[in-house]
């Protein structure tokens, strides 16, 4: 029997992705955030720094509106400051602990269920394992925090690339489970968030990696990457659109993924777990509406082959590969 991906997850997206600009906590906020709250497809949201209180007080609104699920991400303050919550300096690190101590009032102000927290670069392999220690006790702060208003807040810790882009902290795999097997026994709240964008920046396969974190695994996103030709538009951690040339990333690879995430039990949570689409317009002329559209018809036909045989699901995909190609070739005078 066909299972509706709505009974197994909340498709969501990332507002201050699908439409730039906005990461600095400025511009059409409201605007581009209310496209979200009227569009049935998704049923979360994932938005970001929002500078101005009476801002906040307006999605607040809306989101309230929307009936959506809602999570903060930390990310765009965090990168747009350069903050780092394992900097070895001491002065550093506690301002970046203060700036996502103000990360957790915004997400409760916006009525969020989750902030998703970063780590900060990442020092080399001599002091990666220190680097790591100063990162838990920042989260156990900033956790403790939280907990002085027991409302339930959940926290993830985003999984980046460590060599091409962000070259953040965490990281690899066992990076992320060593901090999650850490924080886990005091923080029952606290999880980490995949992204299949950042797999093949890792240079990792979700076939390997998933069965590792599975007891952690909170939260994924679904995105692309292009890294094999530094010239691309998308290079690095951009999130282009599914199926962009030269990227890493389209139906073929979201299917896999869903199959992965399905046999190691990520969708059988008490809680559907939240699934984001993290895609953005980059190549010139596409825009945010229509890279959304492609992000949605991806999560749908994924997830649709996902539930087949493997052996029909590859006969899908190859018979689809056969169209595509035949619509490339020049039609003969």
């Amino acid at each position: 029997m066909d299972v509706s991906m709505y009974q197994k997850m909340r498709i969501g997206i990332v507002h201050f992705k699908a439409f730039p600009g906005i990461e600095t906590g400025v511009g059409p906020i409201v605007e581009t955030l209310e496209k979200i709250c009227a569009d049935d497809f998704f049923t979360a949201v994932e938005v970001g720094w929002m500078k101005d209180y009476r801002v906040r007080n307006t999605a607040r609104h809306l989101l309230d509106q929307s009936h959506l699920s809602v999570a903060y991400a930390t990310q765009p303050k965090v990168l747009s400051n350069k903050f780092n919550l394992n900097s070895f300096d001491v002065r550093e690190r506690a301002t970046a602990i203060d700036a996502i101590k103000s990360s957790v009032d915004e997400a409760r102000q916006l009525g969020a269920e989750v902030v998703r927290l970063i780590a900060g670069k990442d020092p080399g392999d001599e002091k990666r394992d220190e680097a790591k220690k100063l990162l838990i006790d920042s989260i156990s702060q900033i956790m403790d925090y939280a907990a002085e208003d027991d409302d339930g807040l959940q926290f993830t810790l985003k999984i980046f690339d460590r060599d091409i882009d962000k070259k953040n902290l965490i990281g690899h795999v066992g990076d992320a489970v060593d901090v999650a097997k850490a924080l886990r026994p005091s923080y029952p709240n606290f999880g980490l968030l995949t992204d299949l964008s950042h797999f093949p920046l890792l240079d990792e396969d979700p076939d390997v990696s998933i069965p590792m974190m599975a007891d952690y695994l909170e939260a994924v996103h679904l995105g692309n990457c292009a890294f094999r030709d530094k010239s691309h538009p998308a290079y690095g951690d951009i999130q282009p659109r599914f199926g962009v040339p030269g990227g890493e990333t389209d139906l073929p690879e979201v299917t896999s993924f869903f199959r992965a995430l399905t046999k190691n039990g990520f969708f059988d949570k008490p809680e559907r777990p939240v699934v984001s689409a993290e895609v953005r317009p980059v190549l010139a002329g596409e825009i945010s509406e229509i890279i959304i559209a492609n992000a949605k018809r991806v999560i749908r036909d994924a997830w649709a082959l996902s539930q087949l045989p493997e052996a029909d699901t590859e006969a899908s995909l190859q018979t689809r590969r056969g169209s595509r190609l035949a619509q490339k070739k020049p039609q003969l005078a």
